[in-house]
């Protein structure tokens, strides 16, 4: 299996292309969130982080305006005011934070090296730290930060956490999976073209 992650250097139109394809994802899942297609916002954040480390200052506000737009247009869709809808509250900006979580783990995982079962391992720490952290920003943010939730406790803060991280992480775990495919599938075809020229 080949897992290089030695991403440089690639062109500015690949870049790009990575970028516009994230969104795609983003923009096709997000609008769902718990309907038929799962939410891929947070895979996306977490591959976005990996391909897309060196352009951190530009594509993660860029994929995060795009997270709010979405958000913003689905719920005025439905006839409700941004500002008052049960998702929106102070807590709803600690998906910044949580989101660049994600970010972060795709970030480190990119910067890792070693055999491709020590790289897999790798991988799936990042992914569980990576969700787990999220978790505790977002959940925790609207837990703690919303009207939503009368009575506030710590048990019933962790209770709510633990209610939530194992779908979330399944989710994210499925589509960085797929992700995962692609690369193996790309640099595989990569490798044959490559060893096709030199022959």
């Amino acid at each position: 299996m080949n897992l290089n992650l030695n991403l440089e250097p690639r062109s500015r139109g690949v870049n790009l292309a990575l970028l516009a394809g994230l969104a795609l994802v983003m923009v096709a899942t997000r609008a769902n969130h718990f309907a038929a297609i799962p939410d891929a916002s947070w895979a996306v954040f977490f591959v976005g982080g990996f391909y897309l480390r060196h352009f951190t200052k530009w594509a993660f506000p860029l994929l995060m305006a795009l997270a709010v737009v979405i958000d913003y247009v689905v719920i005025t869709a439905q006839g409700i005011n941004f500002w008052s809808h049960y998702c929106v509250s102070p807590g709803y900006w600690m998906l910044v934070p949580a989101y660049f979580s994600l970010w972060f783990g795709g970030m480190w995982l990119a910067k890792q090296e070693g055999s491709a079962g020590a790289r897999l391992g790798k991988l799936a720490f990042a992914v569980v730290a990576s969700v787990a952290v999220c978790q505790l920003f977002s959940q925790g943010g609207f837990y703690w930060l919303s009207d939503a939730v009368a009575h506030k406790t710590v048990a019933g803060w962790a209770k709510n956490y633990m209610d939530w991280v194992g779908p979330y992480l399944m989710t994210t775990a499925m589509y960085v999976g797929g992700a995962l495919a692609l690369h193996v599938t790309a640099y595989t075809l990569l490798g044959q073209r490559t060893q096709a020229v030199r022959g």
